[in-house]
């Protein structure tokens, strides 16, 4: 029979804490609060948070974020008879917090998919504030939201917001590849966009194979600058099928203020930051709950969400760091005369299975398969869409993952290994572009270190799990430079510095036996007694910095929120002042925040111009205004970006700077005198050393790459000379040292940074010039993938390292240049072969300016800094 009897009248809980125990828990509930827990949830109510509007709360990854999110929504839902809605990145995600309110007796309904599919008795449970409603972002951040608007609105994993937010305000259209390629509606498109692009780049994004060296390359390009694109794009974008029509009615009314970006493979056309305070259901929530693992200090989570004045809510300073499992990192990169992909494949069959991650599905497929024993299963996303059991179940087995650095846990002995490949610093195309072309990684730092620190943290769940992390690729590059390690916990630095002390300077062997010291640590003490004390010592040492330019980058946010605004309304003259707002922030910011800076003058350019086009009054919004301010953008812009922009109506194009200029110059100087024969024989020698590793084919072959680049090119005599110098008269220099003989592993010696340390010096000195012109910069060319930290913090900050790969694409544009320039100069004298040589090096990237921006992607220096 059914139990009876019972008080009456409702339980007053007078914070979440407190009704915590009165939980109807089930067995597999977590056994009570963690003290950190507690003191968050008394934090919540004794700093009246309760009715703060936006929210964040910060618990480590792997510290447990999950309990006290559902403990205040059901108190909320109890105390405050509201409706509440958890919103996950993930459906898998959904199903992990279902089962987590669940056992801990918190009534709860899974909402997700076409809301046709959903169970009416749990739509309504929601809708009387039974039972708390799980979700994804995708269904609340939707053209048209079929949820009852909710009262508590919470996002999970919200640091990293801003790939699930903007995804549902992007239109995406592949080539081929990705979920769903459309080659038709991406010809289709760039037929539309090719007036914002230069003939020769158009015509490369038109072939069906992508030219060597371009097909990572990002255009970027702005509808608003184009009379009746925004206009021609919505036609096309109308007209279009699932999945591209819901992406096109979120973003249909701000069409017009949004940015294009362009690569051989791929279209991206989205808004700078997404447009959320259109959507209700997000805007009008009484309380806006963020979950993150990192509040940060750069304003990533106000830009991913659309939101200005996010209070954040942390433990105390005070308050000793939870910890979040145990890591012992592997750099097989690091590893000196050694195979990296045969280490890290000791370390999987050691480990017996491994989940691998890596920034895209082909890397991560192509590194599994590499490391994978032969009779083991490799899964993939296809296998573990619903859950990651089919992985657990594995004895043996090797997953890959593409770009899930949060939403997906293996706890104990799930998976006691991650290999991690990649900086995950271009999760789409807006973030290439502001990574690689606008040197604006101060702005993205904030949310590339959170994915890395989720990412190494998906097989420690708990304080007393552990596993091994291998990193691979340039992650090992990105965690060797010290602005990007001190960023880190205090935790997670000490691991990461024990790991490099233990993969540099040493044998495979001996990391093999590391790596199983550490495995059997349950049944050896050998870790617990050789291994743990050194971390802690470490961590005790370890002080944490936030980066350079965090709190410029913060204090800029609420104009960049409410510029993108003003944009998305058509109101380009207001959206041009507060543009030129954000600007006159990030100039404090000094060249940490120049990039970011030149940007952001360069819409404020383009809106006023906007303003003008549709009428505008001639008073801030004038042409004048206009063509000012993307002037301004062109002098501040990091590399060579906004320069080559298109031109503003009655805009004269700008004059090169003096070393393009010499460089033009010389070239056509050249070009007047080369026979057909001479020009063919010298760049096949060219190409073919280009090819080499030996120095006494490559340095010759870097020295006429250097003549055809329309520099003095010159192999320095004497002993402890570079390779080569390039010098585009007294306006800027670049010395070459080539280590192009090296092994593509281990790290690079200190004595080959000291050795290029004073190669500008000396060569100010050969030229008898007082001063090293501004911008001049040292190659250092080297396969290894990272430089030895002692030798790092001793850099000069013009020192960069440079791949082989990219000398050897500069040397195919190069060749396919003077090809053309020969072909084009008949009939033409120096005043024809002038703009012809300028526009052709431009078209393939080859002034000097834009050299120097291909050249210097890769400080070698722990500051990061480049000379200006």
């Amino acid at each position: 029979m059914a139990f009876k009897g019972g008080a009456t009248g409702a339980t007053v809980y007078p914070t979440p804490e407190a009704l915590y125990p009165d939980l109807p828990r089930k067995s597999g509930a977590v056994p009570g609060l963690l003290v950190h827990q507690g003191d968050l949830l008394r934090r919540y109510v004794a700093d009246s948070h309760v009715a703060t509007a936006d929210l964040a709360l910060e618990l480590p990854t792997g510290t447990g974020k999950t309990i006290p999110a559902l403990v205040i929504a059901e108190w909320r839902r109890r105390t405050r008879k509201e409706r509440v809605v958890y919103a996950c990145p993930t459906e898998q995600l959904t199903r992990q917090v279902a089962a987590a309110a669940d056992r801990e007796g918190i009534p709860a309904v899974t909402l997700t998919g076409s809301h046709t599919a959903w169970a009416p008795s749990d739509d309504a449970r929601y809708v009387s504030g039974k039972a708390v409603a799980i979700t994804t972002y995708s269904t609340v951040f939707n053209s048209s939201p079929k949820l009852a608007p909710p009262q508590l609105l919470v996002f999970d994993d919200a640091h990293n917001g801003e790939q699930y937010v903007a995804n549902q305000y992007s239109v995406t259209v592949d080539r081929w590849g990705g979920d769903s390629p459309n080659p038709d509606l991406y010809v289709e498109l760039l037929e539309i966009l090719s007036p914002a692009l230069d003939g020769i780049v158009a015509q490369r994004l038109l072939k069906p194979e992508a030219e060597s060296g371009h097909h990572n390359a990002v255009q970027f390009i702005v509808p608003a600058r184009h009379d009746q694109m925004p206009e021609r794009l919505s036609r096309v974008l109308s007209q279009t099928r699932t999945p591209w029509c819901f992406r096109y009615a979120m973003i249909r009314d701000v069409l017009a203020s949004c940015l294009v970006y362009v690569t051989h493979s791929s279209i991206q056309i989205r808004p700078l930051i997404p447009p959320t305070r259109e959507n209700t259901l997000f805007s009008e929530a009484s309380q806006r709950l963020y979950l993150s693992a990192t509040l940060g200090a750069a304003g990533e989570l106000e830009r991913a969400f659309g939101r200005t004045g996010i209070k954040r809510l942390g433990l105390p300073e005070t308050a000793p760091e939870p910890r979040s499992g145990r890591r012992f990192f592997v750099f097989p990169g690091l590893l000196n005369g050694g195979d990296s992909n045969e280490l890290t494949k000791e370390i999987v069959k050691l480990a017996g299975k491994a989940l691998v991650l890596a920034p895209d599905r082909a890397t991560a497929v192509r590194t599994a398969g590499n490391v994978c024993q032969p009779s083991w299963p490799l899964l993939t996303i296809d296998d573990v869409a619903h859950g990651m059991d089919p992985f657990v179940a594995q004895q043996n087995a090797v997953c890959a993952l593409a770009s899930r650095y949060d939403g997906l846990d293996l706890p104990d002995h799930g998976c006691r290994l991650e290999v991690i490949e990649n900086v995950p610093d271009r999760d789409h195309l807006q973030e290439r572009f502001l990574s690689s072309r606008v040197r604006a990684g101060a702005a993205l730092s904030e949310r590339v270190r959170t994915r890395v620190v989720q990412g190494v943290g998906r097989c420690t769940r708990g304080s007393a799990d552990w596993a091994i992390v291998v990193v691979l690729g340039d992650l090992t590059k990105y965690l060797l430079r010290q602005e990007n390690l001190t960023a880190l916990s205090a935790e997670l630095q000490a691991e990461i510095h024990f790991g490099l002390e233990n993969s540099t300077n040493t044998t495979q062997a001996e990391i093999l036996e590391n790596v199983a010291a550490f495995l059997s640590q349950e049944t050896d003490d050998t870790w617990r007694e050789n291994g743990e004390p050194i971390v802690a010592q470490l961590r005790a040492e370890a002080v944490r910095k936030l980066p350079d330019g965090s709190e410029i980058l913060f204090s800029a946010v609420p104009a960049e929120i409410q510029a993108c605004a003003l944009a998305g309304q058509g109101r380009w003259q207001d959206a041009s002042a507060k543009a030129q707002q954000v600007a006159q922030a990030l100039s404090f910011g000094g060249a940490t925040t120049k990039g970011y800076r030149g940007f952001w003058l360069y819409l404020a350019g383009i809106w006023a111009y906007r303003a003008v086009s549709n009428g505008a009054p001639a008073t801030s919004g004038s042409l004048a205004n206009a063509h000012a301010l993307i002037r301004q953008a062109e002098q501040t812009a990091e590399g060579t970006w906004a320069r080559y922009m298109p031109l503003l109506p009655a805009m004269e194009a700008p004059a090169l700077p003096a070393h393009d200029d010499q460089a033009v110059a010389t070239a056509v100087n050249l070009l007047q005198k080369i026979t057909p024969k001479q020009l063919a024989e010298r760049l096949g020698n060219m190409v073919e050393g280009l090819k080499e590793t030996a120095a006494s084919a490559y340095e010759p072959a870097l020295t006429q790459l250097g003549t055809f680049l329309g520099a003095e090119a010159n192999k320095p005599s004497g002993t402890g000379r570079c390779d080569s110098t390039w010098c585009w008269g007294n306006h800027l220099w670049a010395v070459v040292e080539a280590k192009s003989d090296q092994e593509p592993d281990g790290v690079m010696a200190h004595k080959d940074i000291r050795q290029v340390n004073d190669q500008l010096r000396i060569l100010k000195s050969d030229r008898n010039h007082k001063v090293i012109p501004d911008g001049s910069f040292t190659a250092l060319i080297s396969p290894k993938p990272a430089v030895d930290p002692t030798g790092a913090i001793g850099a000069e900050d013009h020192a960069y390292l440079v791949h082989p790969e990219t000398i050897w694409e500069i040397g195919q544009d190069v060749q396919h240049a003077w090809e053309e320039l020969l072909a084009g100069r008949t009939g033409r004298d120096i005043a024809g072969l002038t703009p012809l040589v300028a526009t052709t090096f431009q078209r393939y990237g080859l002034l000097p300016s834009q050299l120097r921006e291909r050249l210097t992607e890769y400080p070698v220096g722990a500051a990061g800094t480049a000379t200006s």
